[in-house]
């Protein structure tokens, strides 16, 4: 079977909204051996929409709709649908009752007129219950092929429910026994998406000629994604293939992978952490409290992380922190040795059995000399002191950004007893 997503929404053309729906989706159809081929993104416009679904229509067994169905003017995918069916618009009165008992149940009594508007649905659909939210999903057969399209709110926990609880059964019966496909995603830091290309460049093209599994890059700031997928007839087949292909990719590229596909570096110096029954507290300048920011967000992190201090002013150094202020008039904010009197100095306010330190020139100006992108970063710990010297490319939130991964590593690298980058 072959499936679109057809996207809807002005917001996601503009980019105030991420398609994360069309993500999701298609990583569940993947998973029940539904290849996704195209996914669209349209406007809020009936024959716009109408015309994406059509065209969809014709190349697949399956298309998929988010967005568009709930109450306010500027929802039109019920209107672009019957345009589509050659039909018109009927109200659903089992849909209304629901719509006016869910409202009741609130407790609220101003009943908007509006909200009828989801009750609405073209002649040759059918209403999808959506058991979390007011906005019911359709499914409606579209020519003599037997293209079926389902369309679903853009809200994601209702996209979820419906799909989940209607549409990927019906697929999945739909589909019969077929293909699976499976995907694994290797996390790494600190090398640049070409190294890994470059260092991966054999194997890639060994897959490349059989075709099955495949691996792909997805590269962001500092991390690169290596994704091995594979089709087979079963899961557990799609595994064994996936496994075989990651046994050689770790043998190639070591220790820059840090963890697999719902990892994040934070979580995994969390764990190492715990394991090593560790504790860490922050010192941060440039990152003005990102870093304790990630530290903190894996849930326990109670346990690993002490706490920090934001030192932003150059004064704020020596008062919360005990920086010398002889250390900071000869050399400034940004240097080796300030950070690594940030860092002792965290480690031992917070009693924390290591300290870690940003300081650096985020931009846009460039003080006292020192150029734009200029980071050093302190770890002090019961085995000494490590710092790095990075010199930085980019904006000031990308500067920021790599700082904290680059952080979050060195802590990484010592608690695993790794060499350092």
């Amino acid at each position: 079977m072959k499936a679109e997503i057809v996207a809807v929404g002005t917001e996601l053309l503009l980019g105030d909204i991420v398609n994360g729906n069309a993500a999701w989706l298609g990583s569940e159809l993947a998973e029940i051996g539904i290849d996704v081929d195209i996914t669209t993104a349209v406007g809020d416009n009936i024959g716009r929409i109408a015309a994406a679904v059509g065209r969809a229509c014709e190349r697949a067994d399956v298309v998929i709709v988010t967005g568009g169905l709930g109450p306010t003017q500027d929802d039109l995918t019920r209107e672009a649908l019957a345009e589509l069916a050659g039909g018109s618009l009927v109200a659903d009165p089992v849909v209304e009752a629901a719509i006016r008992g869910r409202y009741a149940a609130s407790g609220r009594t101003d009943f908007p007129v509006n909200n009828l508007r989801m009750a609405q649905r073209p002649s040759v659909a059918a209403a999808l219950p959506n058991p979390a939210g007011t906005a019911p999903g359709l499914r409606m057969p579209i020519g003599a092929a037997g293209t079926i399209v389902y369309a679903l709110p853009g809200v994601p926990i209702e996209m979820r429910e419906i799909f989940t609880g209607w549409i990927r059964p019906e697929l999945i019966e739909r589909a019969g026994p077929g293909l699976t496909l499976l995907s694994r995603r290797l996390h790494t830091v600190g090398v640049w998406e070409s190294q890994i290309s470059q260092a991966l460049a054999g194997l890639d093209a060994e897959l490349a000629t059989a075709g099955n599994p495949t691996i792909a890059y997805l590269a962001s700031e500092g991390q690169t994604r290596v994704r091995i997928t594979a089709k087979a007839a079963t899961a557990d087949d799609a595994r064994r293939m996936i496994g075989d292909v990651e046994v050689r990719v770790r043998a190639i590229l070591g220790d820059v992978i840090y963890g697999v596909d719902d990892d994040t570096l934070e979580s995994v110096v969390h764990r190492l952490l715990l394991g090593t029954q560790a504790t860490v507290a922050t010192a941060e300048s440039v990152t003005g409290g990102l870093l304790g920011a990630a530290l903190s967000s894996t849930p326990g992190a109670s346990a690993t992380y002490r706490g920090g201090a934001v030192v932003y002013a150059t004064e704020t150094k020596t008062a919360a922190l005990g920086v010398p202020a002889s250390l900071l008039a000869e050399r400034g904010p940004v240097d080796p040795d300030v950070a690594t009197a940030m860092a002792d100095g965290a480690r031992l306010r917070f009693a924390a059995t290591y300290g870690l330190a940003t300081t650096g020139v985020a931009g846009p100006t460039a003080p006292d000399g020192k150029p734009v992108g200029t980071v050093y970063i302190a770890l002090v710990g019961p085995g000494g002191t490590v710092v790095r010297d990075l010199r930085l490319a980019g904006n000031r939130d990308r500067v920021r950004r790599v700082t904290v991964l680059t952080a979050l590593d060195l802590l990484r690298r010592t608690l695993g007893r790794l060499p350092q980058l």
